[in-house]
């Protein structure tokens, strides 16, 4: 009787494999060849799951944004305003070794779709979604009057997507000053801001 592959499972064991391989070896020594021998394949054996390198990373990158997703719901849950909105981005600022991993994946993934239209438009939903949470909480935390400056949300939210995105570049090259204490306190720093 033939084995039965669950391939939604090797694909995720795949993600796994190439996120290690990165780590260890960077995003130019993350191979289909390396990827492959760390997941004990045969090189050829890769393609039925991703065709290229470059499909690879994309599906990595889903899974990082994912992850980070699973983590606010998670964290999030019962709370609203600026608690709400400080814990999410909590979430997406690389504070620890496994969120600094991630920065690893997104920023090569950033690159590519300078020049991918795909993953480009994949990266502009994922960052749209991102957009309407934060706007949520912000409606939320004016109604509580916890925020009242008059910057509008729109501008805030992008201030905080520009802010959590760069820490994990920040992060990923500069650990020694910008430490997850030193994020917080700037993160803090801005939203004490937003009160005034």
């Amino acid at each position: 009787m033939p084995k039965v592959v669950d391939h939604d499972a090797r694909r995720l064991e795949l993600v796994k494999v190439t996120w290690r391989v990165i780590a260890r070896a960077g995003i130019d020594g993350a191979t289909m060849r390396e990827i492959a021998d760390h997941a004990g394949f045969a090189n050829g054996a890769l393609k039925p799951y991703f065709a290229s390198k470059g499909e690879l990373l994309a599906a990595s990158f889903q899974h990082v944004f994912n992850l980070t997703n699973e983590r606010t719901e998670r964290s999030t849950a019962g709370l609203s305003g600026l608690a709400a909105l400080r814990t999410f981005c909590h979430e997406v600022l690389p504070l620890d070794e496994d969120r600094i991993l991630e920065a690893r994946i997104v920023i090569p993934f950033w690159q590519t779709a300078l020049t991918d239209p795909d993953k480009e438009q994949q990266y502009a939903q994922d960052m749209e979604e991102w957009r309407d949470q934060l706007l949520g909480y912000l409606a939320q935390a004016r109604r509580a009057g916890e925020v009242t400056t008059t910057v509008p949300d729109v501008q805030i939210t992008r201030h905080l997507l520009s802010m959590t995105m760069g820490a994990q570049i920040m992060a990923a090259l500069y650990q020694a000053e910008y430490s997850p204490d030193q994020q917080i306190a700037a993160l803090d720093a801005y939203l004490d801001m937003l009160q005034g």
